[in-house]
């Protein structure tokens, strides 16, 4: 297989990974949403602190975060693109934009867009997200999160 096509078929590995978790989320299946996550991983998420180390801590905050929505979960991922490098296809990155519409516990819908870049590594021949980053950007003026911008 040519570098070009090992790297595509790594790219479509990850497509589908990215759209196992996305149905994951949607089900609020947390371990389903976080299958292809490294052990070590280091999330840098849109709420505090500045970062979640480790599965397991990961693991609390998406538990925490399924645990606000009453009834089903909307996700979407849009504008994926995934490029994979390395001497032996072993490193990865895509990046996107994921939206969320939902209801909260407490009546109030949320419905919400932000940037997400996820890096992974290829472990024992399987990709593993090692970091994952979730932004929104901020507006300067008012030194507040800009939550209700759209693609």
């Amino acid at each position: 297989m040519t570098t070009d096509a090992n790297n595509e078929a790594n790219a479509q590995a990850i497509r589908t990974l990215m759209a196992d978790a996305a149905t994951a989320i949607r089900e609020k299946d947390v371990d389903g949403s976080l299958a292809a996550w490294s052990p070590d991983v280091v999330s840098f998420d849109v709420v505090n602190p500045l970062r979640f180390a480790g599965l397991a801590t990961v693991k609390e905050r998406l538990n925490q975060w399924f645990a606000r929505f009453d009834g089903p979960i909307g996700f979407e991922t849009r504008d994926l693109s995934v490029t994979v490098g390395g001497a032996d296809a072993e490193v990865a990155f895509c990046y996107g934009l994921n939206h969320v519409s939902a209801t909260t516990i407490d009546g109030r819908p949320l419905d919400m867009w932000w940037r997400a870049t996820t890096c992974f590594r290829k472990i024992d021949g399987d990709w593993r997200v090692t970091h994952a980053h979730s932004s929104v950007p901020m507006d300067i003026q008012s030194g507040q999160a800009s939550v209700g911008l759209e693609p």
